[in-house]
């Protein structure tokens, strides 16, 4: 892979939360090297202003180094890629986000002889608005699709409304990986023995109400008083008051605060590959968690108790050999999935631990950059399938909303850092962000119950 005379490659990452800003930061680090070392990279790292905006304690956690990380608007961060020259640049935003960036980069690429590679994808399971968080995603350089199964999905989509399809590139999740399963641990260990361990992988949003996740709750807590001899832990993904990819209006934390649970139950955070290594159980509705699970051969359910349904996300699973409901894993049930499906997924081959195709999985990403870096005469201009043209209704809110106008030009009056003191814009951004999360948290669902009443 091209790179200076002292073999580092540039690269640079914008994200809008913790979860994406750990996609970023590994999805740039594995499409650029093949082998821990064999190419040195400086990897700087943007923080888009936002709800979901990741506090320290969140970046600890997620555990992606880089060797400059700064939060920053919309317009701060164009200006900064206006200023900066980089080899590779992953947008790991939500699918408007990406639309506004590649419009605005456009913008202040106009006149460049040479610009970066654009990589974008999905940080997990995509399981709703297909079409239009693709189409939201068309125009950068490299679209990630991390299986098989979603880069024929991808292409489809993109060849269906005409629009160019030879962007879709399949990779795998970039944060796969950990030792893989060895077996359920032996109760009559004295030394070294661990209890047998199950692991609900909480989701944000998923499901939504009150009662279905205090129904959740309840049966893992019933399996918990069923089963004194395992360990039952809730997989938190955030503290309250602190926001993820997605919104939590209803945090565990505060149901289980009215219901009694065994002391063999407890919350617990951290990186989900830590966690994994002590479970023999993983639990969940839809989480990727499941992926991460199943690439390492850990016995996985996902429940139906709610129904399968789209608005769920489990419906992704149908076919896996994984479904299953808290009564039947409640009488012992072990699932065991289809090899076909979760080869599939990119998490591991049929009848194979995973690791030989993982090994692999970002070889087509990988060359793929290297063809265009080595492109003569530079890149062409980024050409997304939305313009003023084709979408005229749509696009300059998406626009707008980023403080862009309809020419990917920054808005008058747009924020930026210096336009106002450091202290003051801190402090300013703190309350609003704490204004904001307690709407989210008490307010809107005081006003839902009242509406329901």
């Amino acid at each position: 892979m091209p790179a200076s005379a002292t073999n580092a490659l540039r690269v640079a990452v914008l994200a809008d939360s913790d979860t994406r800003w750990k996609w970023g930061a590994l999805t740039a680090k594995r499409t650029v090297s093949a082998e821990e070392g064999e190419t040195d990279i400086r990897l700087d790292g943007y923080l888009l202003r936002g709800r979901a905006t990741p506090t320290a304690r969140q970046l600890q956690e997620v555990g992606v180094h880089a060797d400059s990380l700064r939060e920053v608007t919309a317009v701060e961060f164009l200006r900064a890629m206006g200023e900066e020259s980089y080899d590779v640049l992953v947008l790991a935003l939500v699918g408007g986000g990406v639309q506004a960036m590649l419009h605005g980069l456009r913008h202040v690429w106009a006149d460049r002889a040479e610009r970066p590679v654009v990589v974008t994808g999905y940080v997990g399971v995509v399981y709703e608005k297909l079409a239009d968080g693709l189409l939201l995603r068309h125009g950068a350089d490299l679209v990630l699709a991390n299986s098989r199964q979603d880069a024929d999905r991808f292409r489809a989509v993109y060849e269906g409304v005409g629009a160019d399809a030879s962007s879709v590139t399949e990779v795998a999740l970039p944060f796969l990986g950990g030792a893989l399963y060895t077996g359920e641990p032996d109760p009559a260990a004295e030394q070294g023995g661990r209890p047998y361990t199950v692991v609900f992988a909480a989701q944000p949003s998923v499901p939504a109400s009150r009662k279905d996740r205090t129904y959740l709750l309840d049966r893992l807590i019933r399996h918990a008083r069923k089963h004194p001899e395992r360990e039952v832990l809730l997989k938190l993904r955030s503290k309250p008051g602190e926001h993820t990819t997605h919104i939590e209006e209803l945090p565990y934390q505060k149901l289980v605060q009215k219901a009694d649970p065994p002391p063999n139950f407890r919350l617990v955070y951290g990186h989900m590959g830590e966690v994994l290594d002590r479970t023999d159980l993983l639990v969940t509705v839809s989480s990727t968690a499941a992926l991460e699970a199943l690439h390492r051969r850990i016995p996985t359910v996902v429940l139906t108790d709610l129904g399968v349904r789209e608005m769920l996300g489990n419906h992704h699973f149908v076919g896996s050999g994984l479904l299953a409901s808290w009564d039947r894993l409640d009488a012992g049930h072990r699932p065991v999935p289809d090899e076909e499906w979760v080869s599939r997924q990119g998490v591991a081959p049929a009848g194979t631990s995973g690791a030989g195709s993982y090994a692999t999985a970002f070889d087509a990403a990988r060359e793929r950059i290297t063809e265009l870096l080595e492109r003569p005469g530079g890149l062409p201009p980024l050409a997304p399938y939305y313009t003023p043209e084709t979408a005229p209704g749509y696009l300059p809110g998406i626009l707008a909303r980023h403080h862009l106008g309809p020419d990917g030009a920054p808005l008058p009056g747009a924020p930026s850092a210096d336009k106002e003191p450091g202290a003051v814009r801190q402090i300013v951004r703190r309350a609003a962000r704490g204004a904001y999360r307690h709407g989210v948290q008490r307010v809107a669902p005081v006003i839902r119950r009242m509406g329901e009443l």
